[in-house]
């Protein structure tokens, strides 16, 4: 049995065989779990955070101008793989901004500058070691949209005594998610849901978010674990998105890039598989080793060599039923063991100040949907949308919204009872006659 060499720069020849899709680097940057900062500037393998910063100096260049992971690998030299994982750094710590989905696109923030100094915003990222319990972000005021409050400070370490400190820990109060907004806990199991998951991590009970999108299953799992990496499911995943691959370096020669799941095991973090239902049960296979008794995994394409999971190392994932093409298998639910409904609060749409009436529309359809009436109602990420479009374009527009985000075959249902509750009758958001 091997152990997790001291570098993973590797000679070799390409992999042959079936194409995979781009490896995912670590979270911080450095190609080796554990591995010390290389001090290469250019070519060959980078420093420790030397990507990211990379990454953030294109992005920071160009303010006005959006890429995807692709064109900056391309301009780096990099590896697409290794820049879409920086760049999802980037973005949990505010330095980035993804602005598309499909195909993804990124653009520069405000604060996107501060990764060039290796500031680490809101801390996200930072690196910790194995056997170092996570704690809670600290809590902050919050505003009517989740947002944090303009100037709120952390009330850990700017004197708010005992009990504020007590709130971050057990996850009472609002809770700070790493791209800056408040996470608001919920009841589970008679515990704050960031305390329970947490609780979870202790006992090595691997848990399943399941529900429809929107609701706040990966808000949830920001708040409870800082310490998170994150793969995003889907159909394209491969194995190489979980272990990593060789790539070529600037300098010749191939080096294999490990991947999340090899980094949350050699560094003892949390790895949130989103959308976990989406990805193949082949490619899913290649974390059960991990989240069993052996909690070992076999990098076959990296020399055999067998990777044993740290003191820490948790796996969380989350599942939405609705969505096309998600399927729980059997051999997916037996390796969790807590498998937790998430669902909209809607008294927290009340308290963060969401207009009553369209909280009264969301209700009504979610209990139609409850009785099968209709597939779809609005969870609390369309209410929070709802009032941004009231605040930049009015009511108006933002009720025509409502109705124009709903699936074509529940808009009947959906206009019947916006108009019920509106008094008046809404079509969707659309173009008019020119001015």
């Amino acid at each position: 049995m091997t152990t997790v060499p001291a570098t993973a720069s590797t000679t070799a020849p390409p992999i042959t065989g079936p194409a995979s899709t781009a490896a995912v680097a670590s979270s911080t940057g450095s190609t080796v779990p554990g591995a010390a900062p290389a001090a290469s500037p250019s070519g060959g393998r980078l420093g420790q955070g030397e990507l990211r910063r990379r990454v953030a100096g294109v992005l920071a260049d160009r303010p006005q101008t959006v890429f995807t992971p692709g064109e900056i690998a391309k301009e780096l030299g990099r590896s697409a793989g290794a820049v879409a994982n920086a760049l999802e750094t980037l973005v949990g710590r505010g330095q980035a901004e993804q602005v598309s989905g499909r195909p993804r696109r990124y653009g520069a923030t405000s604060t996107t500058r501060d990764a060039l100094t290796g500031s680490n915003g809101t801390g996200a990222g930072t690196r910790r070691s194995a056997r170092t319990a996570p704690t809670a972000p600290a809590t902050v005021a919050s505003t009517a949209t989740g947002s944090p409050a303009p100037g709120a400070t952390s009330s850990v370490g700017s004197g708010a005594g005992a009990g504020g400190k007590a709130a971050a820990r057990f996850g009472r109060g609002p809770v700070v998610r790493p791209n800056g907004q408040t996470y608001h806990p919920r009841r589970l199991a008679d515990l704050p849901d960031v305390a329970a998951l947490r609780r979870l991590r202790e006992a090595s009970i691997a848990a399943l978010l399941y529900g429809p999108p929107g609701t706040g299953k990966t808000s949830l799992v920001e708040a409870a674990f800082p310490d998170l990496i994150t793969v995003a499911g889907d159909g394209d995943t491969a194995v190489a998105d979980f272990i990593g691959e060789y790539t070529q370096a600037p300098g010749g020669g191939y080096e294999f890039v490990y991947g999340p799941l090899v980094t949350a095991m050699t560094e003892g973090r949390c790895l949130f598989i989103d959308d976990a239902t989406l990805i193949s049960p082949k490619v899913l296979a290649v974390v059960y080793p991990a989240m069993d008794g052996r909690r070992q995994i076999t990098v076959k394409s990296h020399k055999g060599e067998t990777i044993t999971a740290k003191e820490g190392f948790y796996v969380v994932a989350g599942h939405n039923p609705g969505v096309h093409g998600a399927v729980l298998t059997e051999a997916l639910a037996s390796r969790f063991a807590a498998q937790i409904q998430v669902s909209t609060d809607y008294d927290l749409a009340t308290t963060l100040k969401i207009e009553p009436r369209a909280v009264r529309v969301a209700r009504n359809l979610s209990r139609r949907q409850a009785s099968g009436e209709i597939g779809w109602a609005p969870q609390l990420r369309e209410l929070i949308a709802f009032q941004k479009i009231t605040e930049v374009l009015g009511a108006e527009a933002a009720v025509a919204n409502l109705l124009g985000v709903a699936p074509e075959e529940d808009r009947d249902a959906v206009a019947e009872v916006i108009s019920s509750v509106y008094g008046r009758a809404v079509a969707p958001l659309a173009l008019g006659r020119q001015l």
